[in-house]
């Protein structure tokens, strides 16, 4: 293998593929990266056999052929090449000589044939959305995803195809972020997913770069294919990146009967002025007391926060609501996260009682429920 590459765009295409490598690789292939030279350019795969990335990048080949290094040494020595022109050549006992200007290295890999293969499935189901709309929409919900490995199945986001929407699910138990948008779905290819953390975080990476994602699914596994944009030239991607995952496997719990129904209260907020506010009443909330009160009145909403070791806040805010006071105890970071999250200036926020759930809602399809904390 052979062949003349773009530091900058070997570079771009490398941080593509690094994440899914994980620092204790269980195997040493899992380490390295695949690099496949051919009449096209240069293709680049990474995995750790349950997430697995391929990108294609520009290059100048003169020999095909595929080896695999150790992606975390790699990727630095290119970055600090010191001309723009690299030379990569590989020779049959899996060394490669990397070379730029008066810079030479030669790097120890392992044969192609030990790579992993990404798995290649038939999908059951397949749409096409804009990349815009889906990045909002992980954006808006991922953050109520389940960190505690015991509920692996809340361990991710859950996508629901059904009823000519999108539905995107997200809870850990204390809270709820759901966000629809309509989509164009037949029966037969209605269906639903559970997306692991660790490849939600990787979709909302690469997300933005081009106009369409392709989703592709069955029951076990999940692709991605997504459009790299009129950008490619400056990054040297070609195409798209293919990003293929194993699904979570089992039912994702009926979150629909956690919404309230019975939320008979609310008030229309300006986003930002909402979040400012909880975010300086929460000030003075310690690891032991990280709550605040939210109290509803006569064109006022008030939030307060104390704890022991610091002292007490309270924040107001002129509202219209001519309804009974009402006050709520809430996690603070559990209210800021959606509103962080969403681009809309207005919200609803919307209540019942003290031992109610609260709901920050938008006009555009997306809900929030949180979980009260009980009051002193």
């Amino acid at each position: 293998m052979k062949f003349k590459i773009n530091r900058d765009h070997f570079t771009s295409g490398l941080q593509q593929v690094l994440n899914v490598v994980g620092t204790r690789a269980t195997m040493p292939i899992l380490s390295n990266v695949l690099i496949e030279a051919s009449d096209d350019g240069v293709s680049l795969t990474t995995t750790n056999l349950d997430l697995g990335i391929r990108c294609k990048i520009k290059a100048e080949v003169s020999e095909k052929g595929s080896v695999t290094l150790p992606v975390r040494k790699l990727a630095p020595i290119i970055k600090e090449m010191p001309n723009l022109d690299v030379e990569v050549e590989s020779y049959a006992n899996n060394h490669a000589k990397v070379s730029s200007g008066t810079s030479l290295f030669r790097i120890v890999g392992i044969g192609a044939d030990e790579f992993p293969a990404l798995p290649s499935f038939a999908d059951q189901h397949s749409f096409v959305l804009r990349q815009e709309d889906l990045e909002k929409m992980l954006r808006s919900v991922s953050y109520a995803q389940s960190t505690d490995e015991t509920r692996y199945i809340m361990n991710g986001v859950f996508f629901n195809f059904a009823d000519d929407q999108l539905t995107l699910a997200a809870t850990d138990g204390r809270r709820l972020a759901v966000m629809s948008r309509e989509l164009e779905i037949s029966e037969e290819n209605s269906g639903h997913l559970i997306l692991p953390a660790k490849t939600v975080n990787e979709v909302e990476r690469l997300l933005g770069q081009g106009e369409t994602v392709r989703i592709a699914f069955n029951d076990r596994q999940v692709a991605f294919e997504i459009q790299s944009g009129e950008d490619s030239d400056a990054s040297g991607l070609s195409d798209s990146i293919y990003l293929v995952s194993k699904t979570v496997e089992g039912s994702y719990p009926n979150y629909r009967q956690v919404i309230p129904k019975e939320n008979d209260r609310h008030i229309k907020l300006n986003r930002e002025s909402f979040a400012n506010c909880v975010r300086r009443a929460a000030l003075v909330s310690s690891d032991k007391s990280s709550s605040v009160k939210v109290r509803v009145s006569e064109n006022l909403l008030e939030i307060t926060g104390s704890s022991p070791e610091f002292g007490e806040s309270n924040v107001t805010l002129n509202v219209e609501y001519s309804g009974p006071e009402v006050s709520v105890a809430f996690n603070p970071h559990f209210m800021l996260d959606p509103l962080r999250a969403l681009t809309r200036d207005e919200v609803i926020f919307e209540f019942k009682d003290e031992l109610s759930p609260g709901v920050i809602r938008t006009q555009d399809s997306f809900l929030c429920v949180i979980m009260p904390l009980r009051l002193n």
